[in-house]
């Protein structure tokens, strides 16, 4: 479960285009990630994809349902946490199976351990920092029963150090629980690091201008980042990119 298809998406706003023939896929439980430079249309594919938006030509597919303009068949995760500051962390999470009516306290309370808070299922988002946020918003993500979850720049306001234990926990837990994941990032090192695919969009109107496959066995740790091997990918990816996007890196 979690297979993504884009066909051929277009998507513009008023007389300006922002997705020009988009598609790609994303294979049951794979890691994928996608580059592109600010305003190449990266929210919106999120809007069509989550159904908030529909195209004005192409389709979206998962597992074999078209969900053009159907909300509620993905489970997202914005740059901000977005935690509901009258509910603990434990409703929080608890949230999307509760609107699904598929509750699963122990699970829950298993998974808020496994994320280093134990301690914090009756605080509120308050009393937490930007990187326990997080890893609570995340673990929302998981709990809700749908089986693909994009994330949108979900570490992108944390400290370097933090993003790092970030990212290495988010890696843990997906390996763990195997959900399909496409992640928006503009740090190719992140991208990097973390996935199996890579996808690099143009400007707008945007289109994949090329994916690349991440070599990297996994379990993965932080001492691939300062390898020769990482070093040559992350220098490939950028110029990949193209000069109409590296200005923006």
């Amino acid at each position: 479960m979690g297979e993504l298809s884009i066909e051929h998406l277009f998507k513009a706003y008023g007389n300006h285009p922002v997705l020009a023939d988009m598609h790609f896929t994303v294979n049951e439980g794979e890691f994928v990630s996608i580059l592109g430079p600010s305003g190449s249309g990266k929210s919106t594919l999120f809007h069509l994809i989550g159904g908030i938006l529909e195209p004005d030509a192409g389709d979206i597919w998962l597992d074999g349902e078209k969900i053009n303009g159907k909300r509620g068949s993905i489970s997202y995760t914005p740059q901000t946490p977005s935690l509901l500051p009258w509910r603990s962390i434990l409703k929080n999470v608890m949230l999307g199976g509760e609107i699904q009516g598929n509750i699963d306290k122990n699970e829950a309370i298993e998974l808020i351990e496994y994320a280093g808070l134990s301690g914090y299922e009756n605080a509120y988002p308050f009393e937490l920092s930007g990187g326990m946020k997080q890893r609570a918003a995340f673990i929302r993500s998981l709990l809700s029963p749908q089986p693909l979850i994009c994330l949108d720049e979900p570490f992108s306001a944390l400290d370097e150090f933090t993003r790092l234990e970030m990212q290495k926990w988010l890696l843990s837990i997906w390996q763990e629980h195997h959900r399909s994941i496409l992640f928006v990032t503009h740090n190719i090192e992140e991208a990097i690091f973390l996935s199996d695919r890579i996808i690099v969009l143009s400007q707008t109107p945007a289109y994949v201008k090329e994916i690349f496959t991440i070599p990297f066995s996994r379990p993965r740790d932080e001492d691939l980042l300062l390898t020769e091997e990482f070093l040559a990918w992350k220098k490939t990816i950028y110029r990949g990119l193209g000069n109409d996007v590296q200005k923006n890196y």
